[in-house]
């Protein structure tokens, strides 16, 4: 294998930038450039660059770890590890009930270890208490786009759309730090004679690109698209035809939008009339525009709502289901797309299909080989199962998560981990997660292993192995196997990525995310398959995949998309006078989500060393603060303390602090999980704390 450059892509973030591998003599795994990738053009960020060294044997896991009689993690044989798995849950269902055993899965599982977990959970276990970390990611923005359009793509177009369009509003996302290839298209957009606004309590070096930076309060992303809704309506901007021929709902969601003038959404934003004014102007100038959005308004406890307002102003102004125009999510996670389409999320089957369709379910059980009947129904969400844990659910598998770091009240969270009966864990890397648990199973990672992703534009794709695993480390699709084996059930579950990818697209086949004419040929010869891409008839060509959704039709049943009838409300924990100041937490460039990997990565600790609190001058010298000294940040769910990081950058009223750390840092200590009523995503986005000085 030395000196073999393989083809395959980035681990992280959405946009599975392209990457060429070549294994070196002394162990190590060189980055090369692979610049016919259309998406990143051979392009990669510090994570990227530097994802091989998460591969080295001293930075991750090569042997199962099992918890010892005196409570420490020993290493262990395969066969006792998955032994003891298998013992903990089928003792826990026989002993309390299918329900009682959980599973929980992640983002950047490939599409083929989601369907298997997904399908391990229902048919193996019975339970329906299956959920993953990608509620978490776009559950807010999957529910308003299936409402609105009838489907859930995260962009509904290719990324080389963008610079072609005449205005982009980018909605709550700073790429330049999350994810920084995709920043050259928004670069081309201006290049074009196109605009950029961005919306952001912060001003990021995103915001700094922008002709128009609005930096609303946290938590009144609503307010703000409803008042610009507001404003096209009054200056006379509805596309009326569009809005004849094309959607349904209008004439509420008009009535809804007039109840926000500009004043009324200045006090609730802090975005002035004349800002409001000219963003409008400058969305509505162009023959084409678009709206995207990312976590900011989607992890909220109105984030559907939410992104239906800002999808209303797309349909009202004729700008979705058109070329170079559209409401398009930027997914975060590696595989956030193909993650929720195969059947790891509590309520869905394969091909995006829904677990409560009489029909989807006969076709599903018909693949797999069991009675309909006997699928469990849908199950808890995300966070419902995490706070369900120790009480209704006493054992849990845990696969690609880190949720002791990631989740919202996440010290609450870590103690409910605590008090479950059983707890196993695949990772790469001893996460904080993986700490607690009883068995601990060393498992590959992207290199390691052949499998497909679905990138945020929901082109399917295929990360290549491009070295071979270290000794002591199997692959997730073996663990399955070996346990459902262990468990029962004897045959279903094969180890190799393709039969897996075969069994998958008849799974899918007919289903809103058709894959059944993709195939791992088609994906070896090409740049990847935007889905749905459905199987030629016996004597047809292939079908090219659908690059762009909604041109003809939407996906609904008359084929109209449909206005939202949504209001401003105040979320879910204000600011008071013992909680005066607002917390809104993101991600910062050198570190990615819960930092279980990139911590491990010297030169992305030394850009990025550890957790910090972004206030303003005004603020800090209310408190007293100076730059670096350490900031107390208390809600009513706990306490971080991280240094002072003084900037003009964010809001007076406003803290940001990244939520990659643990420890006495960890974000999410502070984070509340008040739950969307539709998409069940945390308010992470915001909520009430108080400040000081930790002398």
């Amino acid at each position: 294998m030395q000196n073999t450059v393989t083809p395959t892509h980035c681990p992280y973030c959405a946009l599975q930038c392209g990457m060429n591998l070549t294994p070196a003599a002394d162990g190590t795994v060189k980055v090369g450039e692979r610049a016919d990738f259309p998406v990143n053009r051979g392009a990669l960020c510090g994570k990227g660059r530097t994802a091989p060294a998460v591969l080295a044997s001293g930075a991750r896991l090569t042997s199962p770890l099992v918890r010892s009689a005196d409570g420490a993690l020993v290493p262990a044989g395969w066969d006792e590890a998955l032994d003891r798995i298998a013992g903990g849950l089928a003792r826990t269902r026989a002993e309390r009930g299918a329900d009682a055993v959980g599973v929980f899965g992640g983002g950047g599982l490939t599409n083929e270890k989601a369907y298997a977990l997904g399908k391990f959970a229902r048919v193996v276990l019975g339970t329906s208490q299956i959920d993953y970390n990608g509620r978490f990611c776009m559950s807010s923005a999957a529910a308003a786009g299936t409402k609105a359009f009838g489907l859930d793509r995260g962009l509904p177009f290719p990324l080389e759309d963008i610079p072609r369009t005449g205005c982009v509003i980018l909605v709550g996302s700073n790429p330049a730090e999350t994810m920084p290839p995709s920043l050259r298209y928004f670069t081309k957009l201006r290049e074009n004679g196109g605009t950029l606004i961005v919306v952001d309590p912060r001003r990021t070096r995103t915001a700094e690109q922008a002709d128009l930076h609005l930096a609303p309060r946290p938590g009144t992303d609503l307010a703000l698209a409803l008042g610009m809704l507001h404003l096209v309506v009054a200056e006379g901007r509805v596309d009326e035809r569009y809005v004849e021929e094309r959607t349904a709902g209008w004439e509420e969601a008009r009535a809804a939008a007039m109840a926000h003038w500009p004043e009324y959404v200045e006090r609730i934003t802090g975005v002035s009339v004349p800002e409001l004014r000219e963003a409008v102007r400058l969305f509505c100038a162009p023959e084409a525009a678009m709206v995207l959005t990312a976590r900011g308004p989607e992890q909220q406890a109105k984030g559907t709502d939410t992104v239906g307002a800002w999808i209303n102003l797309c349909l009202a102004t004729g700008r979705a289901g058109r070329p170079l125009s559209g409401y398009g999510c930027l997914t975060g996670q590696g595989n956030g797309q193909g993650g929720r389409e195969h059947g790891q999320k509590a309520d869905q089957l394969p091909g995006y299909r829904r677990l409560t369709d009489p029909a989807a379910r006969l076709h599903v059980a018909g693949v797999w080989g069991v009675d309909p009947d006997s699928l469990p129904g849908p199950g808890r969400s995300a966070y419902e199962l995490l706070d369900a844990l120790g009480t209704d659910v006493r054992a849990l598998l845990l696969m690609g998560s880190n949720p002791v770091v990631s989740a919202p009240r996440a010290a609450h969270v870590e103690e409910r981990i605590r008090s479950l009966d059983f707890l196993a864990v695949c990772d790469v890397v001893l996460s904080e997660t993986a700490a607690l648990a009883d068995v601990v199973l060393p498992v590959t990672q992207w290199a390691e292993e052949t499998g497909t992703t679905t990138n945020l534009e929901g082109r399917v794709l295929l990360r290549r192995r491009a070295v071979t695993p270290p000794d002591g480390v199997r692959g997730d699709l073996e663990v399955l196997h070996g346990l459902a084996d262990r468990l029962g059930v004897e045959k279903g579950f094969p180890t190799e990525p393709e039969e897996v990818f075969e069994e998958l697209r008849r799974a899918s086949a007919g289903g809103p995310a058709d894959y059944s004419g993709i195939d791992y040929r088609r994906l070896g010869e090409g740049n990847g398959v935007f889905w749905p891409c459905p199987a030629p008839g016996a004597d047809g060509p292939p079908h090219p995949g659908t690059p762009r959704l909604f041109l003809d039709r939407f996906a609904t049943g008359d084929g109209r998309a449909r206005f939202a009838a949504v209001a401003h409300r105040p979320s879910a924990e204000e600011p008071d006078e013992a909680y005066p100041v607002l917390l809104t937490t993101g991600r910062v460039l050198a570190q990615y989500q819960s930092g279980a990997q990139t911590r491990r990565v010297a030169e992305l600790n030394n850009a990025a060393p550890g957790p910090f609190v972004e206030l303003h001058p005004r603020l800090a010298a209310r408190l007293g603060a100076a730059e670096g000294d350490p900031l107390a940040v208390v809600s009513r769910r706990g306490r971080a303390v991280a240094p002072a990081r003084i900037t003009t950058g964010v809001r007076p009223d406003t803290v940001f602090m990244p939520f990659h750390w643990p420890g006495e840092g960890r974000a999410n200590t502070l984070t509340n999980p008040a739950l969307d009523p539709t998409s069940r995503m945390p308010e992470f986005k915001v909520c009430a704390v108080r400040v000081e000085v930790a002398r």
